[in-house]
């Protein structure tokens, strides 16, 4: 009965065949099914599931062949849309040899051949020592070592065509994302988009001695995700590591040491908190010194305004006449970023705004960049404590698989945590629990979880969006802050 229905449905693909079916009550051959499915493959009509254990190596051998028989070729796929490097339409490129070089570098690992960079030759052709742009970082790099992977074997080759997947060998500028173009025809493939890390530990290594190859081999993980941040603390000179999640940050930590022979150790988690405006004001800051000779003299007004969930930093410049010269707007401009990342309520960085430069006023011998610079942020510092801010903390979409007898319990565990529960799904015999949950509420839910259904349940964490913080919380994250801070510098 099942067979016959998915049989049914692969047919709905061929006309001529589902006629001859449903004339003959024949079964199709093996090639018209896999002719069927491969076009509903391609055209999204359906998702062909196949079932294995690559530990056991168990279906392996199926799925690679239906690779071959269901997924479109290179030459089946539309041409694809580019943009320059500001991100305006330059128009398609179609997958042939004959259109200029464009590739995309789709992965960055680490082997025992050096940094390998996956990259999908969408047109032309890349030769060994050519020379080609990576027109994401607007930086050259030249082609030395072309490989072809099969499994852990690298066979060198001397040329790749549109549509192959190579690998190249130690590439210094080129990063997960970025494209590859022949120099005299620049162009920019669809970029991928990584989420910002939303958890932060400080890490080092275990071993005094080794922290230098620990250092190095952080640097490796993190060309290799993009999803990982790696940053030094101002003010305790801490190694900070961002990233997805305890279990994504967990992870990297188990890779350095088994593939760099480094352990390292992790401190306390901490949640990725961010500020923010709720309502508009204009702000106005003047900043003078006189300490003979030259002084230093600068005037803004720059007005503040909240802007949607995600949208981040906007700054625009409407002054008029000359009030700010413009060779100094950019200058106000950067002090603003930089001030920003560190908000008056916490330290975390401010997002979601957007600054208005409307007016000012300069002295022909006391002004320059710097003392714009330094007007602009003290005029940050005084404006957001007069727009009530506030703070926003990440809230994860959580998807909990649990048999029917605990879901009572893992719903009322969720509410707990300041949960909201969005719908519930049956998974065959199991119940799916779908969720939003600050994520400062799901450090250690593994192990609770687990005890709390006896090992029998499972769940997935994403990140969702920014909300803001209940004011009883908001006041204990920021006490401790304040707290953490002051110990430091004790």
């Amino acid at each position: 009965k099942y067979r016959t229905e998915l049989v049914d449905t692969a047919l709905e693909q061929d006309d001529a065949a589902m006629e001859a079916f449903l004339t003959d009550g024949t079964m199709p051959s093996v090639e018209v099914l896999r002719a069927c499915i491969r076009k509903g493959t391609i055209t999204s009509a359906f998702n062909p599931v196949l079932c294995g254990s690559s530990y056991k190596n168990k279906g392996v051998q199926q799925v690679l062949d239906a690779v071959v028989d269901y997924m479109p070729a290179p030459t089946d796929v539309a041409a694809i849309n580019t943009v320059d490097a500001d991100g305006h339409p330059v128009g398609e490129r179609k997958c042939s040899d004959d259109e200029p070089f464009s590739a995309l570098a789709f992965k960055v690992i680490n082997d025992v051949y050096g940094a390998l960079t996956f990259v999908r030759v969408y047109s032309g052709v890349l030769t060994k020592g050519a020379s080609v742009m990576n027109t994401t970082r607007g930086k050259r790099e030249k082609i030395g070592r072309m490989v072809e992977m099969f499994a852990k074997e690298a066979n060198p080759i001397e040329e790749a065509r549109a549509g192959d997947i190579i690998a190249l060998v130690s590439m210094q500028e080129t990063e997960t994302g970025d494209t590859l173009s022949d120099s005299a025809h620049p162009v920019v493939l669809e970029r991928m988009r990584f989420p910002d890390p939303v958890i932060s530990v400080s890490v080092q290594s275990k071993v005094k001695a080794e922290q230098e190859k620990f250092s190095a081999a952080l640097g490796k993980m993190v060309r290799a995700d993009p999803s990982l941040h790696l940053e030094t603390d101002r003010e305790t000179g801490q190694t900070i590591l961002r990233g997805m999640g305890e279990l994504h940050l967990e992870v990297t930590l188990d890779r350095i040491r088994t593939e760099f022979g480094v352990e390292g150790t992790m401190g306390e988690p901490q949640v990725a908190y961010r500020e923010t405006f709720t309502k508009k004001i204009e702000e106005q800051y003047i900043h003078k010194k006189q300490t003979g000779g030259s002084g230093q003299f600068a005037e803004v007004w720059i007005t503040f305004e909240p802007l949607e969930r995600g949208a981040g930093f906007e700054f625009v410049d409407k002054t008029v006449g000359g009030s700010v010269p413009k060779e100094y707007v950019p200058a106000v401009e950067k002090g603003l970023k930089n001030q920003k990342e560190d908000g008056v309520l916490a330290h975390y960085p401010t997002v979601d705004f957007r600054a208005t430069l409307t007016d000012g006023s300069y002295h022909d011998v006391d002004s320059n960049a710097l003392t714009f610079e330094i007007a602009a942020k003290a005029c940050f510092r005084e404006g957001i404590r007069k727009a009530t801010p506030i703070l926003l903390e990440p809230v994860m979409r959580v998807e909990t698989v649990t048999p029917g007898d605990y879901l009572g319990d893992v719903i009322g565990d969720i509410n707990r945590r300041r949960g909201t529960i969005q719908e519930q799904l049956e998974r065959g015999t199991n119940i799916a629990v779908v969720a939003v949950v600050p994520l400062s509420e799901m450090f250690g839910y593994i192990g609770h979880l687990r005890g709390m259904t006896s090992g029998r349940a499972s769940y997935t964490m994403e990140f969702s969006h920014y909300d803001p913080v209940p004011r009883q919380v908001a006041e204990v994250v920021i006490a401790e802050v304040a707290k953490a801070r002051a110990a430091l510098r004790a």
